[in-house]
């Protein structure tokens, strides 16, 4: 069985997974825009149903795919401690570029002190 990462590790279903974003549709509108054939499209979209990525709904002879929030609700947990990490750099990073402006500013103020009405 393949699994949710495996599942995400391909380009092709990650466009593919891009395109259900909007909401559930039938196997033949997904993948036109991808340079694959119809057959990898649905290799593809059986692989990510089986690892529980897509689920899947028939409805008469179509296929209905749709995103299985539950299996991007793992991934999502399982990517915590490192936004968490992130945000620390990105928030000292912040800090640093703040820091950097004012001292900016409070050196071109010193420079023209005779710009402000003199």
């Amino acid at each position: 069985m393949v699994d949710t990462f495996d599942a995400l590790a391909h380009p092709a279903r990650r466009a593919l997974l891009d395109e259900l974003r909007m909401g559930p549709r039938p196997a033949g509108e997904l993948g036109a825009s991808l340079d694959i054939s119809r057959e990898a499209v649905s290799k593809h979209l059986r692989l990510m149903a089986e690892s529980g990525l897509l689920i899947v709904e028939t409805q008469g002879r179509q296929r209905i795919y749709a995103i299985n929030p539950d299996a991007l609700a793992a991934v999502d947990t399982w990517l915590v401690p490192y936004r968490a990490s992130w945000d620390q750099h990105l928030d000292a990073l912040e800090t640093e570029v703040a820091r950097g402006r004012r001292d900016t500013d409070r050196l071109s103020s010193n420079r023209h002190p005779f710009s402000k009405g003199a």
